[in-house]
C-alpha cells in the first residue's frame, strides 16, 4: 500500500511539470470582470491579441459583470488552476470592494495576481449642453444648487465613484449619486440629460469628447492626458485631492503553478512591449504596464489601503 500511495505521489508530481512545459495546448479564456463595450473590455481585447501572439492559442474574451466586477473574479478564483482560465480585475474588485463588503475571495491569498497590465486616468465629463464650461463653473453650479445634482457612475465603489467622492470632499460640495452597471448606460444617462456628471476611464467617453457630444473638466492622473491636450488635470485646478488613476491586471486560481504564471507573466510582459498594442492603447488613454506577479500583489496590498480610507471617510455603503 505504501509503495501505492508513493506512486501516485511521484506520478502527480511528475504530471504537474509535463502539463506546464506543454502549456497552453488549447484556447485561454480571458474572464472581463464588466459588461461588454467599457474601457476593461477594451483593454482586454488588444492586449489578449497581442497575448495570443507569444503563447501561440487563442485568447477568448467572456465578460462576466457584477457587483463592481466582483462575481467575475470570484469565478476565476473558483475554477481549475491550469491556466485556462484567467480574469481581467480591476481595482475595484481587488482593492476597493474589501472595504465595502464580506469578500467571497481574498486577492492576494484566494487568486495568484500574474501582472498589472495597465492605468488607466480618470476624467471628469459633463454634457455638452451644460451650462459648466470649466471646473470652476462646474462648482459653482453645484454650490449653488444645493444638492440638486446627480452623479452618474458605473457602479457602487467603483474608481469612478471614489473619484467623485474625493471632488465632493476637494470641493466641498453635494451632489446625488446614481450607480449603473457599467461606463456605457452611465453615459446614456449623461448624455440624456438626465445627470450632471461622471468620471470615467478615458477609453470609455473619450469618443463621446472627441465627437462634441461630452465636454471634459478635469483629468484624475498627476500629468495631463496627450489625447485631450487642452483638458487640465485636477490639481492644476485647486483640486489635488483628487488623485484617481484606475487599474487593470490579469490574476488566476491561487494553485496555478509557477512555471505556467512565468509563461502568462512573460505573455503580458510581451504585449505591454509590442508597439502595435502600445499605440493602440496609449491613443486612448491607457499606459501599460506588465511588471511581475510579485510587483502586482504588492500593488493591490498597497492601493487597498489607500482606497479603504476613501471608502470610509466618504462612508460607502452597498445597498
Amino acid at each position: 500500500m505504501t509503495r501505492l500511495i508513493y506512486a501516485a505521489c511521484a506520478a502527480t508530481l511528475l504530471a504537474a511539470p509535463a502539463s506546464a512545459q506543454t502549456y497552453p495546448d488549447h484556447p485561454i479564456h480571458l474572464v472581463v470582470v464588466f459588461a461588454a463595450g467599457g474601457p476593461s473590455d477594451i483593454i482586454a481585447r488588444v492586449v489578449s491579441a497581442a497575448m495570443s501572439e507569444k503563447l501561440g492559442q487563442p485568447i477568448i474574451v467572456e465578460n462576466r459583470g457584477g457587483a463592481g466586477g466582483v462575481v467575475g473574479t470570484e469565478m476565476v478564483a473558483k475554477a481549475a488552476p491550469d491556466g485556462y482560465t484567467l480574469a481581467l480585475s480591476s481595482a475595484g474588485a481587488l482593492s476597493i470592494s474589501p472595504s465595502l463588503q464580506k469578500m467571497p475571495y481574498r486577492s492576494t491569498v484566494d487568486l495568484k495576481p500574474i501582472s498589472l497590465v495597465a492605468r488607466v486616468p480618470e476624467v471628469m465629463v459633463v454634457a455638452a449642453t451644460s451650462p459648466a464650461k470649466n471646473m470652476a463653473e462646474f462648482i459653482a453650479m453645484a454650490k449653488a444648487k444645493k444638492g440638486g445634482l446627480n452623479f452618474a457612475t458605473s457602479g457602487i465603489g467603483g474608481m469612478p465613484h471614489l473619484a467623485a467622492e474625493q471632488l465632493k470632499a476637494a470641493a466641498k460640495i453635494e451632489m446625488t449619486h446614481v450607480p449603473f452597471p457599467g461606463t456605457a448606460p452611465a453615459t446614456t444617462d449623461i448624455l440624456g440629460g438626465r445627470s450632471d456628471m461622471e468620471f470615467s476611464d478615458i477609453p470609455g467617453v473619450l469618443g463621446n469628447v472627441q465627437a462634441g457630444s461630452l465636454r471634459a473638466l478635469g483629468i484624475g492622473s498627476p500629468e495631463r492626458f496627450a489625447g485631450l491636450p487642452d483638458v487640465p488635470t485636477m490639481a492644476e485646478q485647486g483640486l489635488p485631492g483628487v488623485k484617481a488613476v484606475n487599474w487593470y491586471g490579469i490574476v488566476a486560481p491561487a494553485a496555478t503553478p509557477a512555471p505556467i504564471v512565468a509563461k502568462l507573466n512573460d505573455a503580458i510582459a510581451y504585449a505591454a512591449h509590442d508597439p502595435k498594442t502600445v499605440e493602440n492603447l496609449k491613443a486612448q488613454g491607457v499606459v501599460l504596464d506588465g511588471g511581475s506577479p510579485e510587483a502586482f500583489s504588492a500593488h493591490i496590498q498597497s492601493e487597498e489601503k489607500v482606497w479603504g480610507e476613501v471608502v470610509r471617510a466618504a462612508n460607502i455603503k452597498l445597498d
